[in-house]
């Protein structure tokens, strides 16, 4: 496994260079770059700047791992998820052209309370997921869809959805949520849903005892994972508090892999 940064609230407010710079100095050696962000990497930069974008990754030891979309496939309103997609079309060929290896998209909600069955929207999110992980793959990049959402971040759910799309592009970026959680409290079954289909992996504060975090790293190395673990972690007052949290952060997981 290797050990990476989400720069959704740590790095939210720094450009890509010192982003770089403070992932080659606490020893993270991968970005997964939130849309929205500080970083700059979106789909309305240019030819030259998406070059300039790569090449900034090809001249460092840090791995342009991939790019955290919003888009999501659950809207009724049919317009909108095809603006989705067309988004997600956006961010998989920029992706190609940047050197990341994927995109990650998400399921949000359902559509309950607007009077569509459950099994509707999940099928719907595996269709459009299923279209836009075949784009990607056809560009040379990963498409991996969090476990993410206020109802929709219930595993037998996701696997709905997985079940749904039908194919072998559409991966799994596993989110470390509760609901991972049986009634028991054991991760394992939900874990082992989705266990073959997982290729990214978010995690956050690994010192709280929220989460299995020790048993999860041993179902990887069980498994044989062997992509990223991104931390995903609250920011600092200052780049020195920032990187004394990183190190730290990268300490404990050396600890948890070893």
């Amino acid at each position: 496994m290797k050990l990476g940064l989400v720069t959704y609230q740590m790095a939210a407010g720094w450009d890509l260079d010192k982003t770089i710079r403070m992932c080659v100095e606490s020893g993270f050696s991968g970005l997964e770059l939130r849309t929205t962000h500080a970083h700059g990497v979106e789909p309305g930069l240019s030819k030259r700047e998406r070059e300039t974008v790569r090449k900034k990754f090809e001249d460092s030891p840090v791995e342009l791992v991939g790019l955290g979309t919003t888009v999501e496939y659950h809207s009724a309103d049919p317009d909108e998820l095809k603006e989705q997609i067309r988004i997600s079309r956006d961010f998989a060929a920029l992706a190609a052209e940047v050197g990341a290896k994927g995109i990650k998209v998400r399921p949000n909600a359902l559509q309950v309370e607007k009077g569509v069955p459950e099994e509707k929207t999940l099928e719907q999110i595996g269709k459009g997921f299923r279209e836009t992980a075949v784009f990607c793959a056809e560009k040379g990049v990963e498409c991996w869809m969090e476990v993410h959402g206020r109802d929709t971040s219930h595993p037998p759910r996701i696997r709905k959805v997985l079940d749904a799309a039908d194919h072998g592009a559409c991966r799994v970026c596993w989110n470390c949520n509760e609901t991972d959680k049986d009634a028991s409290g054991s991760i394992d079954a939900h874990f082992g849903m989705l266990k073959d289909r997982i290729s990214h992996c978010h995690i956050q504060e690994l010192w709280e005892d929220r989460y299995p975090w020790q048993h999860l790293f041993d179902m990887y190395a069980e498994t044989g994972y062997a992509g990223y673990t991104m931390a995903e972690i609250p920011g600092a007052a200052c780049d020195d508090d920032a990187l004394r949290i990183m190190r730290f952060y990268r300490a404990c997981w050396e600890a948890m892999v070893r």
